[in-house]
């Protein structure tokens, strides 16, 4: 039944919204969270609700609170959740007020605490989303309309100094000041209005020699989503309610795509698995802290080679666990 789920995906819904989306590690997943099923797991980010049927499936016991901030994932998800009933509760929700959510529907406490920060495959083939350049569209990046602005505005309003040191931290572009500066002089012009001109330009400003197997706009798109929807910002909010939200000996699972998100989710369970986090040269302890959770992956977890060989998407993704003490 398991590889029956792995290979699940919904054919496009009626109103022309394509829907499908094929959840990474769902294997890894079940067999980590397992003993956690039979209370109330919170899905962060339910996205398609892929991995949440898959654990719906898994156990008859299981039900799952599913919070996303894009409403046509909301969408996506209660479609394909609805033959669980009431086991299954679907709510557009940014997973940074995840405490709220659970309050409005009763819940205390989850025995596990699920995290796909990836981009769901349906966002990246709507056209009119504007995460991709593979199709023109307009330069909006938004996940929800709870971002504040789109990515058109963004660049507009962006100078040229402090787009650069966006492309270079949160895209790690080692061009990333060409790059801004061709996009700053490019929409001064009014000569970047769509995806694929944005594309372009980001195209002219990185030589030839220096380019990768990547498309050289791959990593600017991404670092202009991640500035356009607070990405980083709201994983650091949100982690800390993941951790309360959780009963004693439940679980908290994080799937993550890049490498700054990576590195977040590895610090603050490091930093909740000790007592003390005050700086070593400190003679004594001030900090009062007191750990919270035990880390059960030293390292990140990955996907199978059978998984990356029919799954592209799961090629770049790491899963890190804790548990709550």
């Amino acid at each position: 039944m398991l590889a029956a789920l792995m290979e699940m995906e919904r054919p496009p819904a009626q109103d022309g919204i394509d829907t499908t989306h094929r959840p990474v590690m769902v294997r890894e997943i079940l067999s980590w969270l397992g003993p956690c099923l039979a209370g109330p797991v919170l899905d962060c980010t339910v996205g398609g609700g892929g991995h949440a049927e898959a654990i719906l499936d898994a156990d008859p016991r299981a039900t799952v609170l599913g919070l996303d901030r894009d409403p046509v994932a909301v969408t996506a998800a209660s479609r394909r959740l609805a033959r669980f009933g009431r086991r299954a509760i679907v709510r557009r929700v940014n997973y940074a007020r995840l405490g709220e959510a659970m309050r409005s529907e009763g819940i205390t406490a989850v025995g596990a605490v699920l995290m796909d920060l990836g981009t769901s495959a349906f966002q990246l083939r709507d056209p009119r989303r504007g995460f991709s350049f593979q199709s023109d569209g307009p330069i909006d990046m938004r996940m929800g309309p709870d971002a504040p602005i789109t990515a058109e505005e963004f660049l507009s309003r962006t100078s040229e100094h402090e787009l650069a040191r966006i492309i270079e931290e949160y895209g790690e572009e080692r061009h990333a000041g060409r790059i801004a500066r061709r996009i700053s002089e490019g929409m001064k012009r009014g000569e970047i209005r769509t995806t694929a001109e944005l594309a372009r330009a980001i195209g002219s400003a990185v030589p030839r020699a220096g380019r990768e197997r990547i498309d050289p706009a791959t990593r600017t798109f991404q670092a202009i989503r991640i500035a356009v929807n607070a990405e980083l910002d709201l994983l650091k909010e949100a982690l800390p309610e993941a951790a309360k939200a959780l009963r004693q000996g439940g679980r908290l699972a994080v799937i993550s795509f890049h490498s700054l998100e990576d590195r977040i989710v590895k610090e603050f369970m490091n930093t909740e698995a000790k007592d003390c986090v005050c700086p070593p040269e400190w003679p004594a302890c001030t900090c009062s802290h007191r750990r919270t959770l035990s880390v059960l992956t030293r390292k990140p977890a990955t996907a199978s080679p059978a998984e990356t060989s029919t799954n592209p998407s799961a090629r770049s993704a790491k899963l890190r666990l804790a548990e709550r003490l």
